[in-house]
């Protein structure tokens, strides 16, 4: 059985479950971060000496760390050759959307945006730089907008890794109040995705203690998604 350390209100985590149910794998999960604590102690340092979450232990024990890693490491052990192909010339067009996903859309996105909004008090927002970073991942969502007017996933017409990387920011950005560029194939794509019971339990996570879990920390406009994962 798999093994995750790390709470569901984290968007990292959340990729991970949703693939892990993608999968029809069986898991349990230790909260970990944020309020919960934990990430400093001795025993999950010795898993990840970073301090971050998610970490992942299958049948062998050995903690594997970094999102990306943990996802490619499911997708080559657990998943379809459509999800993860095993020729490698097929395997890389899934991973350069899955890297672009997490370097142009979720990083672009959990920090500059969410973090910014969702979790610094009101008085504190910095609108103007908060409206740039938005127009910076509205550009970068241009691109997956014109890949999805022309097939169901960013890779085809199937889910395949690549789609977990991109779709879980999706539930908190049509979720936050902030103004969004219109972007109908991504919003049906989201609608897609809605309806898949995996996504529904492992990403439309209420995020209420976000909101209420306010620290200075937070509170500059230069909040990152490694202080997110690591708290």
């Amino acid at each position: 059985m798999l093994t995750v350390w790390g709470r569901t209100t984290s968007s990292n985590v959340q990729a991970l479950m949703w693939c892990i149910g993608k999968l029809g794998l069986t898991c349990r999960r230790h909260d970990v971060g944020h309020r919960y604590g934990g990430t400093d102690t001795l025993e999950f340092l010795a898993m990840n000496p970073n301090g971050t979450i998610p970490v992942l232990v299958d049948e062998d024990d050995r903690p594997i760390w970094e999102t990306g890693a943990i996802l490619r490491y499911l997708a080559a052990r657990y998943g379809s050759p459509s999800f993860w192909p095993a020729v490698p010339a097929d395997r890389a067009k899934i991973d350069m959307w899955a890297e672009w996903a997490r370097l142009n859309i979720a990083l672009a996105f959990t920090g500059p945006v969410f973090g910014a909004t969702v979790r610094t008090a009101p008085s504190d927002i910095d609108w103007p730089t908060v409206r740039r970073a938005i127009g910076d991942l509205s550009r970068a969502l241009d691109i997956a907008e014109a890949r999805l007017a022309r097939s169901d996933f960013l890779c085809g017409d199937v889910i395949t890794l690549a789609d977990i990387q991109f779709g879980h920011i999706l539930f908190c950005y049509f979720d936050i109040g902030i103004e969004r560029r219109p972007h109908p194939s991504i919003h049906a794509y989201y609608e897609r995705l809605s309806q898949r019971p995996a996504f529904r339990e492992h990403v439309m996570v209420c995020y209420d203690e976000l909101r209420a879990f306010v620290r200075p920390i937070y509170l500059s406009s230069r909040y990152s998604a490694a202080t997110a994962a690591r708290t």
